[in-house]
């Protein structure tokens, strides 16, 4: 009976999904009982029922946030560290949860003894129940319990990459029987068991289980008569589309209505929640800024520019935003007045003669872009966000990348990831601008498709340590 259990389990995406869950609320609540009990006790822990309304409360965050960071997909194809560190990233909510409840009740046993062993516990308990998770799995597979004869119908690059795939993860569950592909003269070095044609014998004499379809385009008139003969046959049929070559990692399948959708691109901030949290976070950090920084740089940036460069102290220069708005976006200026470029399209180089000597320390050290805090604050830019490009370099820009109007789904920011990895700024020959630009780019996109509120601290905490570390030897 246990045996017929695991093997359904397996079998079922959703249901892994419920087993893992239902273990680790399991394990929540038998450490959240045993922290109580080492740090009081059990009589203690009874008297204050409230205690338990805590529990009941780390329950539904752990369950809510997990969804959040995805905590229980794809776990048995991802290594131990990745795990471990979702794993560390969901115990911390629940200490803040904790603290925040103990703090609000007014608690005075149940403290900071009780917080780390049930940390602690959370931690370790999960750890195992992750491993103990993959291990029954592969023992199983090991066993060939649950195994399923896999034919592949498409040899060409999605069904190889695919073949590939089910190679490398055992506990997939699959026994790879071979192809099927009308170009057996082409493919002679793959295990190709014989033409389209032939899926009624083959599916018959191998005992085929389940049929996955990765055929090009141009043959998905062939789609019906395959399916039919697995229907007839009461084999399980996948279909990976063709034009998932389009899509990038990040796709979303959905239902409008009674029609599936996928969505080529999915950002975390299309979320409306997503936005208020990044949106909160900007205005209370600008207003830091604001305060804390700019109220006493402003009035020393003007007094030096009135000893080493006459001239405004701030720069301002129409650049995109999102929606492909134009702004006005603030910097300190870091050039003379005569020879300021403003619009054209004319990168600044090494030893650029545009550049003042005070302009120089403040673009090396990032310091140039702090007016921009006022951007974020007036809704106009992030803190973290693709950088906005000035209007002449966008045009440039535009010839090089196609995808570059992807960036205006967000707000541009003041540091980005791109910016974190080096690729700030650009260089006068042509063929290497293009593929910094090119890179610059990727990283923009792969930061809309990957937004958290966690990436976000990490880049400002990334770009801090720049600006510490900044070489001031040219001043």
């Amino acid at each position: 009976m246990c045996g017929v259990f695991w093997q359904i389990m397996i079998a079922n995406k959703k249901s892994t999904y419920y087993l893992r869950l239902f273990l680790d609320l399991i394990v929540l609540n038998l450490s959240f009982i045993s922290a109580a009990i080492i740090a009081q006790s059990f009589k203690i822990l009874l008297n204050r029922n409230y205690m338990f309304v805590l529990m009941m409360g780390l329950n539904f965050v752990w369950y809510f946030f997990s969804n959040v960071i995805s905590f229980y997909d794809d776990f048995n194809t991802r290594n131990f560290s990745y795990q471990f560190i979702k794993i560390i990233r969901n115990v911390i909510v629940q200490i803040l949860a904790a603290i925040l409840f103990i703090f609000l009740v007014k608690e005075d046993l149940f403290t900071r003894n009780f917080i780390i062993i049930y940390a602690l516990l959370l931690v370790m308990l999960v750890s195992i129940r992750t491993q103990a998770v993959k291990y029954s799995i592969a023992k199983i597979r090991g066993k060939e319990k649950n195994i399923r004869n896999l034919l592949i119908i498409g040899a060409g690059d999605l069904g190889r990459n695919f073949h590939e795939l089910v190679l490398n993860h055992d506990d997939f569950g699959f026994n790879l029987v071979g192809f099927l592909d009308d170009k057996i003269e082409e493919l002679n070095h793959l295990n190709i068991l014989g033409k389209l044609s032939e899926l009624d014998r083959i599916v018959t004499s191998k005992n085929i289980e389940e049929v996955v379809i990765a055929l090009p385009i141009y043959a998905a008139q062939q789609l019906d008569e395959i399916i039919k003969v697995c229907n007839r046959h009461a084999v399980r049929v996948h279909i990976i589309p063709d034009y998932f070559r389009f899509v990038s990692k990040k796709f979303q399948v959905s239902m409008i209505g009674n029609f599936p959708i996928i969505t080529v691109r999915s950002e975390p901030l299309a979320e409306a929640h997503w936005r208020f949290v990044k949106r909160s976070f900007d205005v209370f950090f600008s207003l830091l800024a604001i305060v804390f920084i700019l109220s006493w740089l402003f009035p020393l940036l003007f007094i030096l520019n009135r000893i080493y460069s006459r001239g405004p102290v701030l720069f301002l220069q129409d650049r995109i935003g999102a929606g492909d708005e134009i702004f006005k976006c603030y910097k300190f200026r870091t050039m003379s007045v005569d020879n300021n470029s403003g619009n054209k399209y004319q990168p600044t180089v090494d030893g650029d003669p545009r550049v003042t000597k005070i302009g120089r320390f403040l673009r090396k050290s990032n310091i140039d872009e702090l007016p921009q805090f006022v951007n974020v604050l007036k809704g106009e830019m992030s803190i973290v966000g693709p950088r906005p490009h000035p209007i002449a370099f966008n045009e440039i820009y535009k010839e090089m990348v196609e995808e570059i109007k992807i960036r205006s789904w967000v707000k541009p920011g003041i540091t980005g990831w791109a910016q974190v990895h080096g690729y700030r700024g650009d260089v006068t020959d042509y063929e290497e601008n293009k593929k910094r630009t090119i890179k610059r780019i990727e990283y923009d996109l792969w930061y809309i498709e990957n937004w958290s509120i966690w990436l976000d601290v990490q880049i400002i905490l990334t770009t801090v340590w720049q600006m510490i570390k900044v070489d001031t030897k040219g001043l």
